[in-house]
């Protein structure tokens, strides 16, 4: 008793008394199912190639994946987002490895869906930029710009590539204008109305993918401004969603995932379809380094961050750590 009599009256520390009472009156918990894993396979090596940029990450080979892909499912993970990384020479500037059936992205779709079945849901990353030798998400015209257009053209082909090679789901990710309804329109055209879609709908231009340019083997010249969203605009973002969701997205995305906790609780508060988020490679790398200088709780941080990215409406997550946070959550 102080001398303020009663006061304070209402006392929320008593809920936080204990390890046990915090769990009890958690709000907003993480589980494997949240996660879906990020994988990138390399075409032509016979050993993981370590990146450097994520330390913990690699491209994959053809086994690995494999491997990684059953490691992911018995953690509990929901899914895995394949990203194909061709040999330099295969590039060109249509991007035509991304649309061959013998491709390193749609041989690894056949690998891991051959793998696991239905028991994990296999992801494809729907762009040219990984496979184009000029680095951009489209086809250029005469000028030298993205051709909106042109692009729709091969992401449909790309959709039915990757439908056929066994991905349950595509991902769309170049934001050009239409690409939702034209590769909805491409899948059903072939008799896959069960493939859905997950609309990379809020993709900002951010200098948080630096890492990622490594892991892709990225041969970007230029920058992606004119098509991916302004980081100063959240209008924008709710304008692509509805646009996304009328040409018939099943499930969207917000990406970066931290920098945009924002956008992403606006996404979430407007949509009654499922919604994920992208923790990308700069988020990830950060937190990487600064617990390689010893600067932060590694293990405390991944999952304070991870708690974030959900508590602002994330249904799902993309992670880098999806495959050891889950094993974590496991043995809670």
């Amino acid at each position: 008793m102080t001398k303020y009599g009663s006061f304070p009256g209402t006392r929320p520390r008593r809920l936080r008394t204990t390890p046990v009472m915090r769990r009890m009156v958690a709000e907003t918990r993480l589980h494997p199912a949240d996660f879906i894993l990020p994988a990138f396979v390399r075409e032509g090596v016979s050993e993981p190639v370590p990146i450097a940029a994520m330390p913990g990450v690699v491209q994959h080979t053809r086994d690995s994946l494999r491997k990684a892909a059953v490691e992911a499912l018995e953690a509990g993970v929901s899914g895995i987002m394949l990203f194909g990384v061709p040999d330099d020479a295969g590039k060109d500037a249509q991007g035509t490895a991304g649309t061959d059936p013998d491709g390193i992205l749609q041989v690894a779709l056949r690998d891991v869906r051959s793998e696991v079945g239905d028991d994990l849901i296999v992801m494809s990353d729907l762009c040219l930029d990984e496979f184009t030798d000029h680095g951009h998400c489209g086809v250029l015209d005469a000028e030298g710009r993205v051709d909106n257009d042109a692009t729709l053209e091969r992401y449909a082909e790309m959709a039915q590539v990757q439908a056929d090679a066994g991905a349950h789901v595509v991902g769309p990710s170049g934001m050009m204008d239409g690409q939702i309804g034209v590769v909805r329109d491409a899948l059903d055209q072939i008799g896959r109305e069960d493939v859905s879609i997950l609309a990379y709908t809020v993709k900002y231009s951010s200098a948080f993918y630096g890492p990622f340019r490594e892991a892709v083997g990225s041969s970007l010249q230029g920058d992606r401004k004119t098509y991916q969203q302004d980081p100063a605009n959240v209008r924008e973002a709710m304008r692509e969603l509805a646009l996304d969701l009328e040409e018939g997205a099943d499930m969207v995305m917000v990406k970066p995932a931290g920098p945009y906790l924002d956008v992403l609780a606006r996404v979430a508060d407007a949509v009654d379809v499922p919604v994920a988020a992208y923790q990308i490679s700069g988020e990830y790398s950060m937190i990487e380094a600064a617990a390689e200088k010893g600067w932060i709780d590694r293990d405390k941080a991944i999952l304070e961050a991870l708690t974030g990215i959900k508590r602002a409406g994330a249904q799902n997550i993309l992670t880098y750590w999806a495959t050891e946070v889950a094993r974590t959550l496991g043995r809670q």
